[in-house]
């Protein structure tokens, strides 16, 4: 992460969950209880390297209205390890809403683990409008806003058009926007 190299005196690593295959939890007691004592290997291994780390830096999409499954499952698997660090939230969401919705599920998740939430995130909206798939920023690039605002004009013009020849049909926008909402899905979903 060359972006923080000009920190001297802070080290930075980043963890990514595929690297922590965890099971859903499925541990016999809960993770309070374990105390540390966790019978997954990788449980074992995500617990040790989160009982090393000082503060987080929590990077989240937002999935119906909350944060991934896997991130979620990730936060509960362990326990002591997050105790008293602080935590700070990076959200995107590919629509005007930026994962703040994410974010206030996980604010609520890590007070119960004990850390310490800082107030101010990081929210990016249209993040499909705004980073491209190595995450750097966009400039000129094609905006599915405009196009989908594009779509809505050509409807109300084709709407106004064939009033003159069939009743109104409010089918056309169902499938515009069914269209719309699988392409806006597939590319979110595979980036």
């Amino acid at each position: 992460m060359p972006q923080f190299a000009k920190f001297e005196a802070i080290e930075v690593e980043l963890l990514d969950l595929r690297d922590y295959p965890l099971p859903f939890f499925d541990e016999p007691n809960s993770p309070e209880g374990l105390k540390g004592n966790y019978a997954n290997k990788t449980a074992k291994r995500w617990a040790k390297k989160i009982g090393l780390a000082d503060a987080f830096i929590i990077i989240t999409p937002e999935y119906n209205r909350g944060p991934s499954a896997v991130l979620k499952n990730a936060l509960d698997y362990v326990y002591y390890e997050w105790n008293r660090k602080p935590v700070a939230f990076v959200s995107y969401a590919p629509g005007a809403a930026a994962g703040i919705r994410a974010v206030e599920q996980l604010r609520l998740s890590c007070i119960e683990l004990q850390m310490a939430p800082i107030r101010e995130a990081v929210h990016i909206s249209y993040v499909l409008d705004t980073i491209d798939e190595d995450g750097k920023l966009l400039r000129g690039h094609y905006n599915e806003r405009q196009k989908l605002h594009e779509w809505k004009i050509k409807y109300e013009e084709n709407n106004k058009r064939d009033r003159l020849l069939f009743r109104p049909c409010e089918t056309r926008m169902g499938v515009i926007s069914r269209q719309v909402t699988a392409l806006l899905f597939h590319r979110y979903a595979t980036m």
